[in-house]
């Protein structure tokens, strides 16, 4: 995409966002509410909704604004987003924040930090990543806390209905083993994969469609689908639904 094809996206956001309260209260703390997932999440009915790479809280800023009883737990290991974050929602009482990553085990683990704070991963980020999204390249790394999810929230906190939002630059495999605990008790997984490797090591979309059917859901969409300069997809947004408990 270059750069005026992303500056005429930026505005058309901006004007579907102004006339919203609340995503006018985001904008100014700099925080644009993440609108493109609009359509997936608002048939939705939920009670709980885990946000698991919350950056600054774009994704979150949308899920208020469509389930306002919803009780948010957010998780962003960068300590400026982390802040940003916690800007947004000072004062909302049924959003909690957690500065640490998910992961299958609980510890230290390495950020590799990216010039665009949003594309940071537990993953070194690789030259592809940065080929086919300029401006990502990795500027430093930094040490987080990790661990599994259900170190920080119970089957109990998790009312259904219940959504789990994954977005972690190619982390998304461990991010679900480290939340195999409580994945039963989510009714949706909407999770962004990849179809080739933007970051080393990384598991791709067969990989996580794999563990999501063997964890008992059937994915039922795919959305924002980016491709290459040949066509080819890249990445995309995978919705799970959980299937239905056998009968007696």
């Amino acid at each position: 995409m270059n750069m005026l094809s992303r500056r005429v996206r930026q505005f058309v956001k901006l004007l579907r966002l102004l006339p919203n309260p609340l995503f006018r209260h985001g904008l100014r703390s700099g925080v644009g509410a993440a609108i493109e997932h609009r359509d997936v999440i608002a048939p939705m009915r939920l009670a709980t909704i885990v946000d698991v790479g919350a950056n600054v809280g774009q994704f979150s800023l949308l899920a208020r604004a469509l389930h306002p009883a919803a009780r948010i737990f957010a998780f962003e290991p960068l300590p400026d987003a982390a802040a940003r974050y916690r800007q947004v929602f000072a004062g909302d009482r049924n959003v909690t924040l957690f500065q640490t990553a998910i992961s299958p085990d609980a510890g230290t683990a390495t950020m590799h930090v990216s010039a665009s704070a949003d594309s940071s991963s537990l993953l070194p980020i690789s030259a592809r990543q940065s080929e086919l999204f300029p401006g990502t390249e990795e500027v430093g790394v930094t040490e987080v806390e990790a661990g599994p999810l259900s170190g920080f929230v119970s089957r109990a906190d998790l009312t259904a209905p219940a959504l789990l939002k994954i977005d972690v630059q190619g982390f998304e495999l461990e991010v679900l083993r480290g939340a195999d605990d409580v994945l039963a008790a989510f009714e949706h997984v909407y999770v962004e994969a990849s179809f080739e490797a933007l970051y080393e090591g990384q598991a791709l979309a067969d990989d996580v469609i794999a563990l999501m059917v063997d964890a008992g859901f059937t994915e039922v969409g795919r959305y924002n689908v980016s491709v290459g300069p040949d066509g080819a997809p890249i990445q995309a947004d995978f919705l799970f639904h959980r299937n239905p408990s056998p009968g007696p």
